[in-house]
């Protein structure tokens, strides 16, 4: 089971005082090793061609002083060799996913494929919500205007997972109204999201729902086994924002058992420090390989397996010996599973600021 984190994550919102970590390095350009001490587990390898397979690219990284969190360091991953910007992922990370080690492979990944990534630690433990939103943005903020030989702004994507998958929606929309970001291509990647607020905005979360650029594309991903976010809080901001049906899709991923190992869809996933298998390669990674192939490169035929409304080429999962994994469920219609009553964060909650559109 991808258990992790968990067990103390409640504490957060009822814990006001502040932690800080140690860094390595200031404004420090390193060669990444793009293996990790992660294994690959499961009967099913990675694929080795197609999307989900990895890039050509060395993975190169900088670190530079978090502004809004001492003692922490923004990390960028690149391509190693690139001459020009290129279309940058701003990713925004889960509670207690603060350590980059958390999501390496992703962000490897990311960057072998041709692109940038671009994470910001935030405090698990924070005085507030708007402060993980601010220092998110400060560290998105600087890594683009310190390194635009590195981060295409006209390119972008905006991802998370739980508290970060709500937030990369706020954070989405002041980016692309208040800064231009992503003229020439948009698009957000959400999973298992938390809450999602407004910070520092004269709008409603949502006013900026029904006012997204016309040319915004979204993947929204949620997992069978999750017990910690209730699946109307991604099924309220899918429902509501303003993308048409065609250009976002909304996936339900089922667990699996296969040749005996047990492919958990909890709401860790994805993580690589525990466990990295065929739901992050072929269920994320796959997906993201031709949402970003598709959004950054036009690449039609891209189209049809990250936003295949239901396509067999984006459903269709892996095999082992006879044995096949649960196809992805795609709809553009999303509705509950469960009662709230399974989640530790309901939509109902008086946390939730949009408990009004709660299904």
């Amino acid at each position: 089971m991808k258990k992790l984190l968990y067990p103390w994550v409640i504490m957060i919102f009822i814990t006001a005082s502040a932690c800080s970590q140690t860094s390595n390095a200031d404004n420090e350009e390193t060669l990444m090793e793009t293996t990790s001490d992660t294994s690959r587990r499961g009967p099913i390898p990675k694929p080795t061609t197609g999307y989900g397979s990895d890039g050509n690219y060395e993975v190169a990284e900088i670190n530079f002083d978090n502004p809004q969190y001492e003692g922490t360091q923004v990390s960028i991953f690149y391509p190693q060799g690139i001459t020009s910007p290129r279309p940058t992922i701003f990713f925004s990370h889960p509670y207690g996913g603060e350590d980059k080690s958390y999501n390496i492979e992703l962000y490897n990944f990311i960057a072998k494929k041709g692109y940038v990534v671009v994470f910001v630690p935030y405090r698990t433990i924070d005085v507030s919500i708007d402060h993980r939103y601010q220092t998110l943005w400060q560290g998105f903020v600087k890594a683009a205007a310190d390194y635009p030989n590195i981060i295409d702004t006209l390119k972008v994507g905006f991802m998370g997972h739980s508290f970060g998958g709500g937030a990369s929606i706020d954070l989405a929309y002041k980016a692309f109204t208040e800064k231009g970001w992503g003229q020439n291509a948009r698009f957000l990647f959400t999973m298992a999201p938390w809450y999602s607020f407004n910070w520092n905005s004269p709008l409603t979360t949502q006013q900026q729902l029904q006012n997204f650029p016309a040319n915004t594309k979204m993947i929204t991903q949620v997992y069978d086994e999750d017990d910690m976010n209730d699946h109307r809080m991604a099924i309220d901001i899918f429902k509501n924002i303003n993308i048409p049906n065609s250009e976002k899709d909304f996936i339900y991923f089922k667990s699996s058992t296969v040749d005996g190992y047990n492919y958990v869809t909890d709401h860790v996933m994805p993580s690589s420090r525990q466990v990295f298998d065929a739901l992050d390669y072929y269920g994320v990674y796959r997906l993201l390989d031709a949402m970003m192939d598709y959004s950054f490169n036009g690449n039609a035929s891209a189209k049809n397996v990250a936003l295949g409304n239901g396509s067999a080429a984006q459903i269709t999962m892996p095999s082992s010996n006879g044995q096949a994994m649960a196809p992805l469920e795609v709809t553009d219609n999303p509705t509950p599973k469960y009662l709230q009553i399974k989640y530790e964060f309901r939509c109902g909650s008086s946390t939730n600021p949009r408990t009004a559109y709660c299904n």
